[in-house]
């Protein structure tokens, strides 16, 4: 059965986010454009029945492993982006935005097959009233794998790689195969947020950080909700079968539990106060748990970091951060409890 964790004293953690900018990560994936219409409802549609959003304001974020080098780099960190844009005004957004934030992206190569990958939400009264995705999924090509490759061998010392997966086709066997063997040679964690139809590929991984519907999609078993012993049955089948040494299992409200092939399991109460929007939740969680281990925390207080970092971006309304003060405040509030 998992049991419940219980955290050290906040000048721990406090410790280690002070290292935070010491930390140098690579995220590697799907890249989204994220792009949000404002408005309000005042109507009915006299043409069918579905409300008339009135657009007040549009607003363009970093979205899919955007949004993981986005995350890291607010906590303090710094980090190189690696994926695929189109040759379009949208990627050329998308790098607008992370010359912004000061991320690092030498690394994109830029497809003339494929447009960058924009999803579109229409938002009225903080609520998501319709989403459109304009995208093209395809595998990397020889070329663009190549120059993938080439890039990450003239890196210099690096922490950890991140893999994003949104299943568009940057995330292919080849790659995992070639990440595996490149970080293996560094002696650097591989940590993986994955999509179900790509499962196969994160054999061997350091940590992998599926939610609660896609571990029991991964396991091929039924999901059950709030179901401890479930649960364990799940965790212990995806390790068996990819042989991760940790996995962390987010819950939505239910919080996240830790699996490792040491130790028995963990869990970890929700933080969050309010859900008003999971959008980017799990790029969150993946990115201050990759930050934190590389800090020196192990893998249970890095999910405990992220965890808090969680429910507070579920807190904001659209694609949200959380900065290494902000963070400092939430476990100083939430260890002196």
């Amino acid at each position: 059965m998992l049991r419940h964790y219980i955290p050290p004293k906040a000048t721990y953690f406090c410790s280690a986010i002070d290292r935070f900018p010491d930390v140098s990560a690579v995220v590697v994936g799907d890249i989204i454009l994220d792009v949000f219409l404002w408005g309000i409802v005042n109507r009915i549609s006299p043409e069918a029945p579905v409300p008339v959003v009135e657009i007040q304001r549009e607003t363009r974020a970093l979205g899919g492993a955007a949004n993981v080098a986005n995350n890291i780099r607010a906590l303090g960190a710094s980090v190189y982006l690696i994926g695929r844009i189109g040759g379009d005004p949208e990627g050329q957004t998308v790098k607008n935005l992370l010359t912004e934030r000061g991320i690092q992206s030498e690394g994109l190569v830029a497809s003339n097959r494929c447009p960058t990958t924009v999803k579109t939400r229409i938002i009225a009264h903080n609520q998501q009233v319709v989403r459109f995705d304009r995208e093209v999924r395809s595998h990397l090509t020889d070329r663009e794998m190549k120059s993938i490759a080439s890039f990450l061998e003239d890196l210099p010392a690096i922490d950890v790689v991140i893999v994003s997966d949104y299943a568009k086709g940057v995330v292919t066997p080849d790659l995992m195969e070639w990440l595996r063997s490149w970080t293996a040679r560094r002696n650097i964690p591989l940590v993986v947020d994955p999509k179900v139809v790509n499962a196969s590929f994160f054999r061997d991984v350091t940590v992998l950080t599926p939610n609660h519907v896609e571990a029991s999609q991964i396991a091929g078993m039924t999901f059950v909700p709030e179901d401890d012993e479930h649960l364990c049955d799940v965790a212990s089948r995806i390790m068996e079968k990819l042989r991760c040494q940790y996995l962390l299992i987010t819950r939505g409200p239910g919080g996240m539990s830790l699996f490792s092939r040491e130790n028995s399991p963990i869990h970890l109460p929700t933080i969050a106060r309010q859900v008003y929007d999971v959008t980017g939740a799990g790029d969150t969680v993946i990115a201050t748990l990759s930050v934190a281990i590389c800090a020196g925390l192990p893998v249970i207080h890095g999910a405990y970091l992220a965890n808090l970092a969680a429910g507070h971006v579920v807190g904001e309304v659209g694609t949200a951060v959380i900065t290494a003060h902000r963070l400092k405040e939430l476990v100083q509030r939430s260890c002196n409890r």
